[in-house]
């Protein structure tokens, strides 16, 4: 039951309706980079290669099969432009992912210094009549009531 309850919680808290769009838009992130090297990258490649298409591509393994019977044999080979077209798909999205987190991070930094910039800010000065600490932006001492306009701040 306590592992139920924990379910319970984790499934209410978001994370997994989180978990579930960041692999469907994932997905579809995949699908369109996959469009992108095969249908803009590669075709230009293939033909400053001599109208090279890579999905075509192979090494052949073993003997070329005998078709003397009409039959159709798909002859056993590596297909490395098929792997190549893949290891483009996964650079481009690596890199995207990578250039997405580089920015995430930059902005999680400005926000921290924002923060640790509030945090060292002083929130008191000293009043220099009756030396009591008084809110920064007073201009009028609570204590002793003096003027504070030109005062100095206690660091």
């Amino acid at each position: 039951m306590k592992i139920l309850q924990e379910f319970k919680e984790f499934a209410v808290k978001g994370n997994v309706i989180d978990l579930a769009v960041g692999v469907i838009i994932g997905g579809a992130f995949g699908k369109i980079v996959t469009s992108l090297v095969n249908d803009i990258i590669m075709p230009p490649v293939g033909v400053l290669l001599g109208n090279v298409d890579f999905k075509d591509l192979k090494i052949p393994i073993g003997d070329a099969p005998d078709m003397t019977d009409g039959t159709i044999v798909v002859q056993p080979a590596i297909y490395y432009g098929s792997f190549i077209n893949t290891i483009l798909d996964f650079l481009i999205v690596a890199l995207c992912i990578f250039f997405m987190v580089k920015g995430i991070n930059h902005l999680r930094r400005i926000t921290e210094k924002e923060k640790v910039a509030d945090v060292t800010a002083p929130t008191e000065k000293e009043c220099p009549h009756c030396l009591s600490q008084v809110p920064i932006k007073a201009t009028r001492c609570k204590h002793c009531t003096s003027h504070l306009v030109n005062s100095t701040i206690n660091e």
